[in-house]
C-alpha cells in the first residue's frame, strides 16, 4: 500500500514532467549511452538573456566527464539545435568531446550554426537531417574594439583554431572550408554560407544525412565494434 507522502512525491513528479516535457511520466532509456543536447545559444563567460533558450557550457563539461569515467556508459550520442553563442566555451566544448575515448554520434536537427559547426564535427561519425542547417561565418564580435594590430591578430588567431579543429574532426580540406566562410553572395548584408542537410554532406562537412533511428543505430554499432 501506498502511503500519502510517497503519493504526493508522485503526483509531483508527473506535475514536473508534464511542465517540462508535455508527459506525465517518462520511459526508461537504456543507460549504456549518454545523451546530452546543446540547443539555443552556448553561454560561455557572459550571460545569455533569460528570455533565450541557452546551453551553459559549466553544465555539460560535467556530464561529460562522468560519461568518460563511469563504466556504465559505452557511447555519446550528442543531438544539436543551436544559433552558436560564445567561441571559447563553444570550442572548449568541441575539444572535450571530441577527446572522450569512447564511440561518439552527433545529429544536426533544426541547426547548428557558427561554433555549432566544431561542435557538430566534434564526434567520431555525425548525422544532419535533411531539413537542418548550418552557418559557416567568421568570427564575429559586438561592443567596443580596439582598433590596433593585437586585436586584429587577436581574432586572425581565434579564427585559425575554429579552422584546424574544423580542418582535423571532418573531412572538408581547408580551400573550401575557407571560401564558405567568406562566401559574400549566400547571406544578406554579411559574408558566410548557409548549408541545407545534403549540402553539408556534400562538401564533407558531416558524414551522412539521417535521423534520430540512423543515428542512433550507428552508435551501436559502433559500441559493438568497440566491445568485440
Amino acid at each position: 500500500m501506498v502511503d500519502k507522502n510517497n503519493k504526493d512525491i508522485i503526483e509531483n513528479e508527473k506535475i514536473e514532467n508534464i511542465k517540462e516535457f508535455g508527459v506525465s511520466n517518462l520511459p526508461e532509456a537504456k543507460n549504456n549511452i549518454q545523451f546530452i543536447s546543446i540547443i539555443g545559444e552556448i553561454e560561455g563567460h557572459s550571460l545569455v538573456p533569460s528570455d533565450k533558450k541557452a546551453t551553459k557550457y559549466e553544465h555539460i563539461i560535467p556530464i561529460l566527464i562522468a560519461a568518460q569515467q563511469d563504466p556504465k556508459i559505452e557511447g555519446l550520442f550528442i543531438i544539436l539545435n543551436t544559433v552558436g553563442g560564445d567561441v571559447e566555451a563553444g570550442l572548449a566544448l568541441a575539444e572535450l568531446i571530441n577527446s572522450i575515448e569512447k564511440p561518439k554520434v552527433s545529429l544536426v536537427l533544426g541547426g547548428s550554426h557558427s561554433i555549432g559547426v566544431p561542435l557538430a564535427t566534434s564526434t567520431d561519425y555525425s548525422f544532419i537531417v535533411p531539413t537542418a542547417t548550418m552557418t559557416i561565418h567568421p568570427i564575429r564580435t559586438t561592443g567596443l574594439v580596439i582598433g590596433v594590430p593585437q586585436t586584429y591578430r587577436y581574432f586572425e588567431r581565434m579564427q585559425e583554431r575554429i579552422i584546424s579543429f574544423i580542418l582535423r574532426t571532418s573531412d572538408i580540406d581547408r580551400e573550401t572550408l575557407k571560401s564558405l566562410m567568406y562566401a559574400t553572395d549566400e547571406i544578406a548584408n554579411d559574408v558566410g554560407t548557409i548549408l541545407v542537410g545534403e549540402e553539408a554532406v556534400k562538401y564533407k562537412l558531416i558524414d551522412e544525412v539521417g535521423g534520430f533511428s540512423k543515428a542512433l543505430k550507428k552508435l551501436n554499432e559502433m559500441i559493438e565494434g568497440k566491445n568485440k
